[in-house]
């Protein structure tokens, strides 16, 4: 059991590698690939990747009513979809760092959802949480408030209520399906939506300006930070307790902002580190509450980090 449990954590750690380095290699593949090709790309990698680690592990893809269906294909709207477009035009049109950090407001939007659809009426702990959140956001966004607030935070922002709002919605729905299954479908799902995306925005794949290292990160993104980030999620959360899993993800954007920093030379400002700094502790104290909401995968990415990264 004790070396079942290093290997678990050894796994959580190679897990939130994996989509840290996705945000900035998502920037990479955003320079010279539209983001509805570059999202398209990423979100069938994941999918056929999380499909064959699902038959490789034997794992159920069956949905059993029509109902369930509909909840799945909500759910990936929000979860695969929502986050995967937010992020990418928040990334065109802001740092990477910025946006990795505030992708994960997400635990705090869930406890603001969690009250009003679930009922689960936060806590003083969690309220603290909120008011932390608060000021690491007005540090972070009112010094580039000069023209108003940028679009590329508002897009940063609503990456993370997506997020929350297809985790919530999911605990909601209560499907009765294997998870991992479930986020199979999601992802395939959301693949669906964004190659429709493509083909009405950006009329065909667009791939041909693309040099080697772009092609690299689209790979990477959709193969490791979607499938194989996938299976390793669900394989560490079967091993380890949910809220051990939940914290250790925190370290995806203090990765992803280290790893912007020497990929991509992005130098965060005194305000940008307080502000991260803040929201870090925000999410973190929702996380250790009790009853908390968990963080799921972040869909096809990172995952987030990766699809859809957190």
């Amino acid at each position: 059991m004790g070396i079942a449990d290093i290997r678990a954590k050894l796994m959580l750690v190679l897990l939130c590698c994996i989509w840290g380095v996705t945000w900035p290699l998502m920037k990479i593949a955003l320079v010279e690939i539209p983001p509805f090709s570059m999202r398209a790309s990423t979100a069938a990698l994941a999918a056929l990747t999380l499909f064959v680690v699902c038959l490789v592990k034997r794992r159920s893809f069956r949905i059993r009513t029509t109902k369930a269906w509909a909840h799945v294909v909500i759910a990936a709207l929000l979860n695969i979809v929502g986050f995967s477009l937010f992020t990418a035009f928040a990334q065109l049109a802001t740092a990477t760092s910025r946006v990795a950090i505030l992708a994960y407001t997400m635990p705090i939007w869930s406890v603001m959802l969690a009250w009003p659809f679930l009922g689960e009426r936060p806590t003083g702990i969690q309220a603290v949480a909120l008011g932390l959140c608060g000021a690491g956001l007005a540090i972070l966004i009112y010094p580039l408030t000069a023209m108003g607030i940028p679009l590329g935070i508002l897009l940063a922002i609503a990456s993370g209520a997506s997020w929350a709002a297809g985790t919530v919605y999911l605990k909601w729905a209560h499907i009765d399906a294997d998870p991992m299954g479930v986020a199979s479908w999601q992802i395939t799902i959301g693949f669906v939506v964004l190659a429709a995306c493509l083909i009405i925005f950006e009329g065909r794949l667009d791939l041909g300006a693309a040099h080697a290292d772009a092609l690299f990160a689209v790979a990477f993104v959709g193969v490791a930070g979607g499938g194989i980030a996938y299976g390793l999620w669900f394989e560490i959360v079967r091993r380890l307790p949910a809220v051990t899993a939940s914290l250790g993800v925190l370290s995806v954007p203090v990765i992803g902002v280290t790893a912007s920093v020497v990929i991509l030379g992005e130098v965060p400002s005194a305000a940008d580190i307080v502000g991260f700094a803040l929201i870090f502790a925000a999410s973190a104290c929702v996380l250790l509450a009790r009853h908390a909401p968990s963080l799921p995968s972040p869909a096809c990415g990172g995952g987030k980090g990766g699809g859809a990264t957190p």
